[in-house]
């Protein structure tokens, strides 16, 4: 008690005093923040302490007399706060597990010192020492709560203690309890883990109990000794080695036979060893389950006596049930060192009754395994995964994760044997039972941090776990995933789990790792040879938003290595298409204009727009359409790239604004482009050297004459650019490219001008050149062809006969009629085109047929006219479509779904029934079955084709006996026409009815 403290000492000033106790007060709570037990506690204490501060401030303030009884109050609180440091000091410095263990007599003795502060402070007379009343009542409030305070140990403290308390009642608790129990230890006192760290702490907590013991009373040590031989069952607590020097100097003692079991070992009810002896009140013992069921069947007395018990209670024998265990470890210690050399048979049935009795002596006990392991078998069983017996295998992998399950002990041992591993590892290769219990092994055996570094590296692992990883079997899965996951410590187990194409612990270091992580993450994805299964799974996992995270606040390397792997991913369209969707061309965008990213950098983010522009390309008519640059400054200003960066970043610029003329938004895209003087910068850069530019340019440009503005196009499209696109023609390796130019020929105004400079460089020939060698097994054969017969329409023109005759002398015409019946539709369309064009000029070319001389019997017969053109006709001299066999293709084309190829064949066919060959073209037409065709297309709703229908058929109807014979199917058509056709088309539609007498020739309704 505090008054019981009351000495004489030497005086020492107030003032004195009062700054010792405050500085102790200060070093006491600065102390408390670092104390490793009872913290809340002892943080309390702190918060007391500090509030006492204050107080004694304003004392100091007041100047008080030294008079003796106050200084020996102050001396009072001094020593009580001196104490309360002492306490907090103790429990900075000491073994954190010897302060565990005294954990409730900490929270006594905080409790205590509290209440002696307490008692001190209430001492100290302030009410005569000028004090306010309002501090006077602070102080009796903080005096009452610190005397009324209590402290306990923590839950999670006692429960530590009581599991101590009920192992070491237990007796025979095994390793895998004193391991759990040391780790639950260490986490409550902030100890690491790691056996190293817990063999430390272990050892200093020896010493510790070792100096206590010097002051403790005999009770006291006993239970600190019981204490130490739990908590030396754990791992950690001693070395191998130590275990091994421990088990075989007992072992050798025992000999090599077993004991037969003593008489009390036995019940005397069941005549078999008593597994869980209990003394009646008769004073036998008997096994507990045995009396248990001799009570239970209703009998009252001793099963020895048979007298009267006087109670039903049972109490433990303690004594025989651990001379019992005893006796039966030293039996099983024996048998386990008698069954070693029986694993060395070569009789696989021998080995495999060994190895089913080591497995289940192994599975009775955890002090059992850790014999197996003391007895050096773990290297015989590595040995015995080489059998070709699958069985023999098998029972060793369980065997293996047994004696491995919860001991860095048996762990160890296997990491020591040569080629274990890489044993294990081969079972996963093997069949379904056998991998699953390989891989059950391999993820107990990755809980140790030497053999997780060792697993991940043995060739093929890595791969047939993830192969596991999505097996039907589920637990053979989840082993596999877990095991993964403790494998992904390593960034290099990390990048062959991506190159087996499981991604999850890439992506996971992508999004939170270092930079130095994120950026060999990053440089995995921008060099692995991806399939589009593996780039649109990186893409679901959230890859994209870690990338452009890089992209936006990474340094120039982060920004580079994130940029390749973006344009890595971006190359699958549906991956285009997400970036779109999260407005990702607006960071690429501006960091390509950007003067200060590097040229690797902005080469490669091009890349990545131009697979964008490729996605918009690839869009499904049925997906809402996205747009890669909606404002026309965006496409301005990346077209204006062009002139101020490298060959690579031009090409990947054009073949973006190539990809963007491909999509839905193409019409948008080419008139911003057209507005921007796109036609001008790329008719230049048709003339320049690098060949990746020039031919992305020419593609390009291909697009822009479509549908051009021909005044446009004639403007910035000259003799010379006419030279160059034909010098690319001839000399260029890209079939593409050459396609494309023939495109832009194909596409240039009907101008007599241009044609002039075409013949003049020698376009016709290298157009008909391409039109009769048709390239087989071409990427870009169609194109081709469709392009170069698109060019060729120019130099069939019924108004340049002299380029029609060089056409005809080539073969033309019969290859334009093999390609009205095979080519595309666009082919058919243009080559029918061609061939009305021909057409046209064969009645001025059909030569007449000569008269006969007088001499009738003398002159040779006359030679057969043309039908239609009733002279002599040939294809080269009059380009006869008659004599090419073109009539039936061309009849046939008028069935075809493309209504251009349709109007084409229809122009073409109708060429046979002007003027005066009305007769003898409508009987050539009916002969090709070109008519009913022709009355099918009045259905097609094109005005203009079923103008041109009516128009013939008016003609064709004039002729009786093709109105007999096809008027009567031309006449529902012509009904429809009447009431649904226009104005124009119903008075066109009546005047043929009139002609089928299905109406008045004078009626005037249409």
């Amino acid at each position: 008690m505090v008054l019981d403290v009351f000495t004489s000492t030497a005086f020492h000033p107030v003032a004195e005093v009062l700054s010792q106790t405050i500085e102790a007060i200060i070093e006491a709570v600065v102390a408390a923040k670092d104390v490793c037990i009872e913290k809340d506690s002892f943080a309390e204490l702190a918060s007391y302490l500090h509030r006492i501060v204050p107080i004694l401030k304003e004392l100091n303030k007041k100047n008080v007399s030294n008079s003796e009884g106050l200084s020996d109050y102050l001396e009072i609180l001094s020593r009580e706060v001196k104490a309360a440091k002492g306490l907090i000091m103790e429990c900075s410095k000491k073994n954190r597990v010897y302060l565990l263990l005294k954990c409730r007599s900490i929270a006594r003795r905080i409790e205590n010192t509290t209440r002696e502060i307490s008692r001190a402070l209430s001492l100290v007379p302030f009410a005569s020492l000028d004090v306010s009343s309002s501090l006077i009542e602070d102080i009796n409030q903080l005096c009452a709560n610190m005397r009324t305070s209590q402290f306990k140990a923590a839950i999670a403290e006692e429960e530590i203690l009581e599991r101590i308390e009920s192992g070491i009642q237990e007796r025979n608790v095994d390793r895998s309890y004193a391991n759990k129990l040391l780790v639950s230890i260490a986490e409550a006192v902030g100890i690491p883990t790691e056996q190293s760290a817990l063999k430390k702490e272990f050892a200093e907590f020896k010493i510790e109990i070792e100096n206590a013991l010097l002051r403790k009373d005999q009770a006291e040590a006993i239970q600190l000794d019981q204490i130490i031989a739990l908590l030396e069952r754990a791992d950690a607590t001693s070395s191998y080695e130590e275990k091994e020097i421990k088990y075989l100097t007992k072992r050798n003692l025992l000999g090599s036979q077993p004991l037969e079991p003593l008489q009390p070992f036995v019940c005397p009810i069941t005549r078999e060893v008593m597994v869980d002896p209990v003394e009646t009140s008769s004073g036998h013992t008997f096994d507990r389950s045995a009396i248990e069921k001799w009570l239970s069947d209703g009998n009252n007395s001793c099963p020895l006596t048979m007298l009267p018990l006087e109670t039903s209670a049972l109490r433990p024998n303690k004594t025989l049930r651990q001379s019992i265990e005893e006796w039966k470890d030293r039996n099983t210690m024996i048998a386990i060192a008698s069954m070693k050399p029986k694993l060395l048979s070569d009789k696989e049935e021998e080995v495999l009754k060994c190895l089913e009795e080591l497995m289940d002596l192994s599975q009775q006990r955890d002090i059992h395994r850790e014999w197996v392991v003391l007895e050096g078998y773990i290297p015989s069983l590595i040995q015995l995964l080489g059998k070709r017996d699958r069985d023999i295998r098998n029972r060793v992998l369980v065997i293996l994760f047994v004696l491995a399950k919860d001991s860095d002990d048996a762990k160890e041992r296997i990491f020591k044997v040569d080629n274990a591993i890489e044993s294990i590892v081969r079972s996963l290769g093997r069949r379904i039972a056998e991998r699953k219990l390989a891989v059950a092994l391999l993820l107990e055996l990755s809980k140790n941090k030497f053999l997780q570094g060792c697993i991940g590296k043995v060739q093929g692992c890595i791969l047939l776990l993830v192969t596991m990883s999505s097996s039907d079997d589920n637990q053979t899965a989840r082993d596999a995933r877990e095991l993964l996951e403790n494998l992904s410590f390593s960034d290099e187990n990390v990048v062959q789990m991506a190159k087996a194409n499981y991604f999850k612990p890439l992506l996971q270091r992508l999004s939170s790792g270092s930079e130095d992580v994120k950026m060999n993450m990053a440089k995995t994805l921008a060099e692995m040879e991806l399939t589009d299964s593996n780039k649109s799974s990186l893409f679901d996992e959230g890859a994209l938003d870690s990338l452009l995270h890089l992209l936006s606040y990474g340094d120039v390397k982060i920004k580079e290595v994130a940029a390749k792997a973006l344009q890595n991913l971006s190359s699958l369209p549906k991956n285009g298409s997400q970036m779109l969707r999260q407005g990702a061309e607006v960071l690429l965008l501006d960091i390509l204009c950007r003067h200060t990213s590097s040229q690797t950098l902005r080469e490669l983010i091009a890349a990545t727009i131009m697979h964008l522009a490729m996605s918009t390309a690839a869009q499904n008519s049925s997906e809402t359409p996205f747009l890669l640059l909606e404002s026309e400054g965006d496409i301005d200003r990346l077209f204006s790239l062009i002139n101020h960066t490298g060959p690579s970043v031009q090409q990947s610029i054009l073949q973006a604004f190539h990809a963007m003329c491909l999509s839905p938004s193409a019409t948008n895209v080419k008139s911003k482009l057209r507005q921007c003087s796109a036609l001008q910068i790329l008719v230049q850069l048709c003339e320049i050297d690098s060949v990746n530019v020039r031919t992305n340019a020419v593609k390009l440009l291909f697009c822009l004459t479509e549908d051009g503005d021909e005044a446009t196009i004639s403007e910035h499209v000259g003799q010379k650019s006419i030279e160059t696109l034909i010098r690319i023609i001839r000399t260029s390796n890209d079939e593409e490219e050459i396609a494309s130019s023939l495109g832009i020929i194909s596409n240039l105004p009907q101008t007599v001008q241009i044609t002039e400079w075409l013949l003049s460089a020698g376009c016709l020939q290298t157009v008909i050149s391409h039109v009769l060698h048709e390239k087989h097994n071409s990427l870009h054969k169609s194109q081709l062809v469709e392009n170069a017969t698109g060019a060729l329409c120019r130099f069939t023109d019924p108004r340049n006969q002299q380029s029609q005759k060089k056409a005809a002398e080539a073969g033309i015409i019969p290859r334009l009629v093999q390609l009205v019946e095979s080519g595309t539709s666009l082919t058919k369309r243009r080559a029918a085109i061609s061939l009305a064009q021909f057409c046209e000029s064969s009645l001025v070319l059909s030569q007449p047929i000569p008269k006969r001389k007088r001499f009738l019997c003398f002159s040779a017969p006359p030679e057969g006219g043309c039908p239609v053109h009733q002279g002599i006709c040939t294809v080269e001299s009059s380009f006869c479509l008659v004599e090419a066999g073109a009539v039936v293709p061309l009849a046939r084309l008028l069935e075809d779904p493309d209504h251009g190829a349709c109007e084409a064949a229809l122009d073409a066919l109708l060429t046979f029934i002007v003027g005066e060959r009305l007769q003898t073209g409508s009987k050539v037409l009916a002969e090709a079955n070109a008519l009913l065709p022709m009355i099918k297309l009045l259905a097609i709703p094109s005005p203009k084709l079923q103008e041109r229908v009516l128009m013939s058929l008016e003609r064709i109807f004039q002729l009786v006996e093709f109105r007999q014979k096809y008027g009567p199917a031309a006449q529902m058509p012509l009904v429809e026409l009447t009431q649904r056709g226009n104005s124009g088309m119903k008075s066109l539609a009546a005047k043929v009815l009139a002609q089928l007498n299905v109406l008045h020739d004078e009626s005037s309704y249409f």
